[in-house]
């Protein structure tokens, strides 16, 4: 559809509200999934895009993920202790520095094949049981979050961005199949990976002393069945609140950054801090699209997803899990994305 002057000033607008007042106002951190919604809804309405098939749909996706958080929160209050003791020795066996860097490593690589949600759910869970103080934990959550960001991407089972861009590549001339983001992203996203896993074992701030066996602090975490099942909706909320801001700030994009080049499109993607990276990879990725600018955008989507807490699953998940503010999020993350940015930009432009 073609936008008005004034349709596309008020999408412009919401953007910048989105990005503002989560980190401005007390009362829309508190209520973010609420905040989102609303915005989705106005977002929806301003581009006409509102249909049944529309609602049926921000109905819908959730259900899976919400399901998956559900069940993981029922199973790990029910393994808790076992995990709780698998944490604890391997903090004294291999030291908190080893262990942080693991489980980063870990999960990052292997959330293409576990998926970001599992990957996430897992990381929420263990990042309460190290002995890390809050400041230290949300450092921790918030690398991690970039690594499994990164990592999904390499397949089409890690997360929808890798769904659509193998779909939409299946064909002449890419015939892409399994092993093609890997084969395009692996080693950007490896060292990436890496990169996060050293900046998650340098953590010294926040860090706590624990005696052997201790039980460790489950600092904005809550196991009983009631907590549970509140996490899991304001999860639900959150995800039906992307669908609709995503189909509705979608007319915005496609106005705005097709026919776009690669640098273009890298520093435009930063979006993806608010807006679904899969949605913006369904309007940036076709057949006629090289290879150059594909590692450009689909590197800008994934860096930049990690910046605020819309930005991806992952981050969605363990903020609601630990309790993480939107301020507190910006703090730990924000910086770190720009100067991955700017580095990614400065590696891709070197080599490509």
């Amino acid at each position: 559809m073609e936008l008005s002057v004034l349709q596309t000033v008020l999408l412009s607008l919401l953007i910048v509200v989105v990005l503002i007042l989560p980190l401005t106002v007390h009362k829309v951190e508190e209520n973010l999934e609420v905040f989102l919604f609303c915005c989705g809804a106005f977002a929806v309405t301003v581009s006409h895009v509102w249909s049944g098939h529309l609602v049926l749909t921000a109905l819908l996706d959730p259900i899976k993920i919400t399901l998956a958080v559900l069940i993981a929160g029922l199973l790990f209050r029910k393994f808790n202790p076992h995990l709780q003791k698998l944490t604890q020795k391997s903090v004294k066996a291999i030291g908190l520095r080893w262990t942080l860097f693991f489980i980063v490593f870990i999960l990052g690589l292997t959330s293409s094949i576990i998926t970001a949600i599992i990957a996430a759910l897992i990381l929420a869970e263990v990042a309460v049981m190290l002995p890390l103080e809050r400041n230290g934990r949300i450092k921790l959550i918030t690398f991690a979050c970039y690594a499994i960001g990164m990592g999904a991407v390499l397949t089409a089972i890690g997360e929808p961005l890798g769904t659509v861009v193998i779909s939409k590549l299946s064909g002449e001339p890419h015939n892409a199949g399994f092993f093609y983001l890997i084969e395009h992203l692996g080693w950007f996203v490896l060292g990436g990976v890496i990169f996060m896993a050293g900046m998650a074992s340098s953590i010294r701030e926040g860090t706590i002393a624990h005696a052997p066996g201790a039980k460790a602090a489950h600092i904005g975490s809550d196991s009983t069945l009631k907590g549970i099942a509140f996490r899991a909706g304001k999860v639900y909320v959150f995800v039906v609140a992307l669908v609709f801001l995503g189909d509705g700030l979608k007319p915005l994009a496609l106005k705005t950054i097709t026919h776009l080049s690669a640098s273009w499109l890298y520093w435009i993607n930063m979006l993806s801090a608010v807006l679904d990276n899969a949605t913006l990879a369904a309007i940036e990725v076709t057949p006629a699209i090289d290879d150059r600018t594909l590692t450009f955008l689909l590197m800008s989507l994934v860096v930049s997803g990690g910046m605020l807490i819309p930005g991806n699953i992952p981050n969605i998940i363990c903020a609601s899990k630990l309790g993480i503010k939107s301020k507190e999020w910006v703090k730990a993350a924000f910086g770190l994305g720009l100067a991955l940015m700017v580095a990614y930009f400065v590696i891709l432009t070197a080599v490509l």
